[in-house]
């Protein structure tokens, strides 16, 4: 019962802290939080994809200049476009054409215009390259790195170019546009040059508010919703060990997906461990006054005939989460995909998660 004390405290912030009269909200944010705070009041929770506007299991945009950009694996599926379109910045700090998935930022910054324009919400997660080894976001040979980006540090002064590029290009969005900005997420893992042994907790969250400030202070971006996504399999002191202050959020999510190395026991546990997850996690969004979120899920290749209406959904309605996000469907890897495409054997059920009244898409 204890959940459910939580769930109704949360509840009840969320609706205290929504605008309730019909005055238009003072900026581009406001909007977009009074937005995802009613969805958690109602019950109702935004489905979204990642990369779903640029490519999909058997197909990828070719000619993006010309290309409407009105495929897509989920609404092949369901008829429907994701209210939530993911895009990942990893490559931009480079000043490449191109993300570390080939996309290419053109495409990029006219799928996020397009999907605004059909009603939607975009979000961006950044996987940059390793600056002081010059290996990818993976490269975890040194626990120097993070050090190496802040105050004083040898690589100071690049890191605040990148840091650049990546506000020039979330700035070529619109500053009238609301949008979620998801960095140096999963930071309790340590798969990440920035995760948890490879920087202390004052580094990460130095690093946090580093990037925080330039983007706010120095380039005045304040149309971006900050979230602060660790992994999941975590408890709830290991979650707020690295978290960077009030200040600098406005999302507490959690990436947690549905591991196929577990074997047979993989689709139970991730079931049982997302509530415990989605427990902690409405406890301190409640605690904080902050929304909340399933950042990154997913099962790859969803193995499990219905994953999505007796597992996925089952986990997660009880919780004010505004939005959950399934990763992306990858045109040259056959068996890494995260929703269902035309032609997949369980495409049914996701069709059926679509229609369900909690479950929103864009119409």
């Amino acid at each position: 019962m204890k959940h459910i004390v939580h769930i109704l405290a949360a509840l009840a912030v969320i609706s205290a802290c929504g605008p309730r009269d019909k005055k238009p909200m003072e900026t581009p944010k406001d909007q977009l939080v009074h937005r995802l705070f009613t969805y958690a009041e109602n019950g109702q929770i935004a489905y979204g994809h990642q990369d779903d506007l640029f490519y999909g299991h058997t197909w990828k945009v070719e000619d993006w200049e010309n290309d409407p950009l009105e495929r897509s694996d989920v609404k092949d599926v369901t008829g429907k476009y994701p209210v939530l379109l993911g895009c990942d910045l990893g490559g931009i700090e480079l000043g490449a054409d191109k993300n570390l998935d080939g996309v290419p930022f053109g495409l990029m910054r006219k799928a996020a215009l397009k999907q605004i324009e059909r009603g939607g919400i975009v979000t961006f997660s950044w996987h940059p390259r390793n600056p002081l080894t010059g290996g990818d976001a993976w490269d975890i040979s040194s626990d120097q790195v993070v050090k190496s980006v802040l105050k004083g540090g040898e690589k100071e002064a690049d890191f605040r170019l990148w840091l650049q590029r990546a506000a020039d290009f979330i700035e070529s969005i619109g500053t009238d546009v609301p949008v979620i900005f998801r960095p140096w997420h999963e930071n309790i893992g340590s798969w990440f040059w920035w995760g948890g042994k490879l920087c202390t907790p004052q580094e990460y969250q130095e690093l946090f508010r580093l990037t925080w400030l330039y983007f706010t202070k120095d380039r005045g971006l304040t149309n971006i919703l900050w979230c602060y996504s660790p992994n999941g399999d975590i408890g709830p002191e290991e979650y707020m060990s690295r978290y960077p202050g009030d200040e600098f959020v406005d999302i507490l999510g959690v990436d947690t997906y549905t591991s196929t190395w577990r074997g047979d026991e993989a689709v139970a546990f991730f079931k049982e461990d997302l509530k415990r997850q989605m427990n902690f996690l409405t406890a301190l969004s409640y605690e904080h006054n902050k929304l909340m979120c399933l950042s990154e899920t997913g099962y790859e290749g969803i193995k499990y005939p219905t994953w999505w209406t007796e597992i996925l959904e089952p986990a997660v309605r009880e919780y004010p989460i505004s939005y959950l996000l399934t990763w992306r469907n990858a045109h040259d890897k056959p068996e890494h995909f995260y929703a269902a495409w035309k032609g997949f054997e369980y495409e049914k059920d996701m069709k059926d998660f679509s229609e369900l009244e909690n479950i929103l898409f864009l119409d």
